[in-house]
């Protein structure tokens, strides 16, 4: 994706996803790898606000460039193009939401992943989902964490596209925004079906709908 197409990706993704309640205020950020190196939502942006001319650009080391001050999710993003690219090497695009729903689940959660699996294109389109143990906001505890997750379902042949932050959002990728995104509203629309069951335990997919999802779908579960 070409460095011009790419801000403009990002200002409309980061548009809808605020005019939809995915993210609210300043929270929540959107990068794109480029040839070149990197674009990411500057620290404190809105999403739904946001100046194409303005997003920070970073050099392939890290070190930025041009635009405003650049997230400091920048470090774990890195950290998600490195590791997840072993598996899904057109890994272009990372967003990261506060969703509500996503958020909810944290707060009694217990366990390694997020959710079950709840419905057949939450398989498909999204598949396992790493909870990762609370880190403050830029902890470089939480992008090793994030790293070493991808790496262990990469290498069990389950390959991930999100991990989820307790207590403060999913982290999600693809190959372009718009796919990322769809990846993103999956999720969060899996967790709202899950808490919409309340104190019931909704049952997941059996082993033998899960396996023929993988057969006919290439599902990664």
């Amino acid at each position: 994706m070409k460095e011009t197409q790419a801000r403009e990706e990002i200002c409309r993704i980061g548009r809808s996803l605020f005019e939809r309640g995915y993210v609210h205020a300043t929270a929540g950020n959107i990068s794109v790898r480029l040839a070149d190196g990197f674009l990411i939502t500057p620290t404190d942006a809105c999403l739904g606000f946001l100046d194409p001319a303005r997003l920070a650009k970073l050099d392939t080391e890290g070190n930025q460039t041009a635009g405003d001050r650049a997230s400091k999710t920048i470090a774990l993003h890195t950290r998600i193009y490195t590791a997840a690219r072993k598996f899904d090497a057109g890994t272009a695009c990372v967003i990261h939401t506060h969703s509500t729903h996503c958020v909810a689940l944290t707060l009694n959660q217990q366990g390694d992943e997020l959710l079950p699996a709840l419905t057949p294109y939450f398989v498909m389109k999204v598949g396992h989902v790493p909870l990762i143990p609370y880190h403050r906001p830029g902890a470089p505890e939480a992008a090793e964490s994030v790293a070493q997750a991808i790496e262990r379902h990469g290498a069990a042949g389950t390959p991930i596209r999100a991990v989820m932050l307790e207590r403060l959002g999913p982290n999600v990728w693809h190959e372009t925004p718009g796919a990322a995104m769809a990846v993103l509203e999956e999720l969060e629309e899996t967790a709202k079906l899950h808490l919409l069951t309340g104190m019931a335990k909704p049952q997941p997919l059996s082993d033998e709908q899960i396996d023929e999802l993988r057969r006919t779908f290439g599902a990664r579960w």
